[in-house]
């Protein structure tokens, strides 16, 4: 049986905690966000446009984490070639894209180079989940394939 790192319990601890501090920043956005605004002197006409924006990304972004949530469940059961993986593979594949696209979109109205980032840096992230599902899956048909011939 493989044995566990301290690395394994290190990871899932962190993306526990980005999980509930993701869903605190998402909940917190309206409240805090025009105050932070008035404080950086932007107008505040922009308040609503970047409450959405970090909104939906924010909670693309938590649905991210819950999904790497129920993939280490399965790893640190010790048996993480599941179906359940690449289905969840898929989803990340998909909320990235989908916070890709709000950066785009957002880039399109008002211009940042961070906004730029950030949509290049998601949408490698979508391509790298769609890879990797493709991985998962392959190992899931090796594996399937293997406990019939035993």
């Amino acid at each position: 049986m493989y044995k566990h790192s301290f690395v394994h319990y290190l990871t899932k601890i962190l993306v526990d905690i980005l999980f509930c501090l993701g869903i605190a920043c998402t909940i917190s956005f309206p409240f805090l966000l025009p105050k932070i605004m008035e404080f950086l002197q932007y107008d505040k006409e922009l308040v609503a446009p970047y409450n959405v924006v970090l909104i939906a990304s924010g909670i693309c972004s938590v649905y991210i984490l819950w999904q790497l949530k129920q993939m280490f469940k399965t790893l640190l059961s010790g048996n993480p070639f599941v179906g359940k993986n690449v289905d969840a593979l898929r989803k990340c594949a998909v909320a990235s894209f989908a916070i890709g696209l709000i950066y785009l979109l957002k880039i399109i109205c008002f211009f940042t180079i961070a906004s730029c980032v950030i949509f290049i840096i998601f949408m490698l992230l979508s391509l790298f989940c769609l890879t990797l599902k493709d991985v998962f899956k392959q190992a899931v048909y090796y594996k399937e394939e293997n406990d019939l011939t035993i």
